[in-house]
């Protein structure tokens, strides 16, 4: 690990500020950060932590309906207290293990936009919106790529506000020793229409299967279902499975969360 400065501001204007520096980057709880600078895959020169920061920790109910949560609330926060949507505190409360959960963040998980991780998939499944300290920023709009998203340098994110679905329901295919997700679909409906969003599977990310989302918006049933099916192409190949694989199992995962979400 090589040497470096570190800020622990207490207010998000103090945060921005501190970001404002040359190669400073933001820690939120560190679960991703942390591995890679041990493994000397990263090497700011100032980390500005962001678990001192009141402010943007905590949920609420909006008056229009909309989950709040706080981009720096804690896996084990959202678990325990997004009883108002019951399929993100399921999804919360099955990341990673203990350690994670009560280290890592949602903000922090959204910022760094793993092709496995849960979170892309409920905020993109949900339609939801993601709030940074310059502005608001639409899920369609907030995933650009594996790895990569519309934040720009010394951008945090403050809120995740999420529209509660009438039914929803996450499945994830898990990757047993890291607990990432080696296929997730997170499908939620809405008096609008269905939405898919699809983890763990695409070289670029978290993706909306959207002809699956025609079907169920007319259909919600894993009859819709029947005779849709993905290509292998563009999904992720590993020692873990291949990309046909991959794409077996998004119709798999996704057949089982309509059937969980009743």
């Amino acid at each position: 690990m090589y040497a470096f400065e570190m800020d622990r501001p207490a207010t998000l204007a103090d945060a921005v500020t501190a970001l404002g520096a040359e190669e400073a980057q933001a820690l939120g709880g560190g679960q991703t950060l942390i591995p890679a600078l041990k493994a000397r895959l990263a090497a700011p020169a100032r980390l500005v932590a962001l678990s001192g920061i009141a402010e943007i920790k905590g949920i609420c109910t909006a008056d229009d309906g909309a989950l709040c949560i706080g981009g720096g609330t804690c896996h084990a926060d959202v678990a325990a207290g997004a009883g108002a949507y019951p399929a993100l505190a399921a999804l919360a409360a099955n990341i990673g293990d203990p350690a994670v959960r009560n280290r890592g963040t949602i903000g922090g998980s959204l910022a760094n936009n793993d092709p496995s991780a849960c979170y892309p998939a409920a905020v993109l499944g949900s339609g939801a919106t993601v709030v940074t300290t310059n502005r608001k920023i639409a899920a369609d709009d907030f995933f650009e790529g594996m790895f990569t998203t519309a934040l720009e340098d010394g951008e945090i994110i403050t809120e995740v506000r999420f529209p509660v679905p009438e039914k929803a329901n996450y499945q994830k295919f898990e990757q047993p020793a890291s607990r990432f997700a080696l296929v997730g679909v997170f499908v939620a409906k809405y008096g609008t229409g269905v939405r898919v969003a699809v983890t763990g599977a695409s070289e670029d990310g978290v993706f909306r299967w959207s002809e699956a989302e025609a079907a169920l918006s007319s259909d919600f049933s894993g009859a819709a279902l029947e005779g849709l099916s993905l290509s292998g192409e563009g999904m992720i190949s590993d020692l873990h499975g291949s990309g046909d694989y991959r794409a077996h199992l998004v119709g798999v995962m996704t057949r089982r969360a309509v059937a969980a979400a009743g």
